[in-house]
């Protein structure tokens, strides 16, 4: 039987599968296997912690972790005041999951009101979760002068920020102003002009009543 000798378009056997994606097997077996184990590890920890009537903690490798800071941004719980919100229904079943209120995506947390909220961003379990050990760094007093230094220079960078705009502002307005007037004083001028062209109620013309009364005969 004759060999097979078709190409593909880029020139290799139609039958050659080189391309594919090969699996190391050992590799995965391995990482199995240490899933496995490590799951056997907690349910053995979680039914020792049940049976001492405490409640299991999952081990944290706190060295892996960053110190907590403040938060950068003001926390804006008003956002959502007068909204309404569509919300499927069974897609939070109590905390767990979003829902109507404050959601937390690093937990999965659904808060009814901005106090549990609050309460839950300073929870150690939200600061595990986004990558803080809740441990504060004591500040050297160099750093101190650093932070102060930021202050006052972000403050002065506000503050021209604010007067530039109020200059702004100001200049708008007294072009505004400047063009208000102007328009009024054409609309008068407009007016009198007009009022000069129709003469008096008799209906005669203000040049031909001055040119009776002075004697000139046109």
């Amino acid at each position: 039987m004759a060999s097979d000798t078709r190409k593909s378009a880029y020139g290799t056997p139609s039958t050659d599968t080189s391309f594919r994606k090969t699996y190391d097997k050992a590799e995965y077996a391995a990482k199995a296997e240490a899933e496995e184990k490590a799951r056997k590890e907690e349910s053995k920890a979680r039914y020792e912690a049940k049976l001492a009537g405490k409640k299991y903690h999952k081990p944290v490798d706190f060295s892996a972790l960053d110190n907590t800071t403040s938060r950068s941004n003001r926390l804006d719980v008003a956002s959502m005041v007068g909204k309404s919100t569509l919300v499927p229904a069974g897609s939070a079943i109590g905390k767990r999951g979003r829902g109507a209120g404050f959601y937390c995506e690093a937990c999965d947390l659904t808060f009814k009101d901005n106090v549990q909220y609050v309460e839950h961003l300073n929870h150690k379990q939200h600061l595990i979760a986004t990558g803080q050990s809740g441990e504060v760094k004591q500040a050297t007093l160099k750093e101190v002068q650093e932070r102060l230094s930021m202050l006052i220079e972000r403050k002065k960078q506000r503050e021209e920020e604010d007067r530039r705009a109020g200059e702004i502002d100001l200049g708008a307005r007294l072009k505004a102003r400047e063009e208000d007037e102007a328009r009024d004083r054409e609309e008068k001028r407009r007016k009198r002009n007009e009022k000069r062209r129709k003469g008096g109620a008799n209906g005669v013309k203000k040049e031909d009543e001055w040119e009776g009364r002075l004697g000139i005969i046109s």
